[in-house]
């Protein structure tokens, strides 16, 4: 899901560098890199150089395919957690059930 958390930063701020979305992430730099440098690959996400040569720094920005992407990707995202508290639904119905039928086991 590193690739999701990551485009969901750069959406929300494209004047992410490499290390302020690690930062943000909670992931090594050189991991950011690696996940970045993926799906500039697969053109989900561009880069365009700012500033001097001397200072070059990166803005990155999610292409129409990165769009598509993220949606596709938390498309998926929520039915994995819609599947798994629907099973975590029945099973506290299970433990009710063998407890006794209590309302509120807090």
């Amino acid at each position: 899901m590193i690739e999701y958390r990551l485009l969901r930063e750069i959406e929300s701020n494209p004047r992410h560098t490499q290390r302020s979305l690690a930062s943000s992430l909670d992931i090594s730099l050189g991991k950011a890199n690696y996940v970045l440098s993926g799906l500039i690959a697969k053109g989900v996400v561009k880069a365009r150089k700012l500033g001097r040569p001397s200072s070059i720094r990166w803005r990155y920005v999610l292409t129409p395919m990165g769009m598509r992407e993220k949606v596709r990707m938390t498309r998926d995202y929520l039915r994995r957690r819609l599947d798994e508290y629907e099973r975590i639904r029945r099973e506290i119905e299970l433990l009710k059930q063998e407890v006794g039928a209590v309302d509120d086991v807090r």
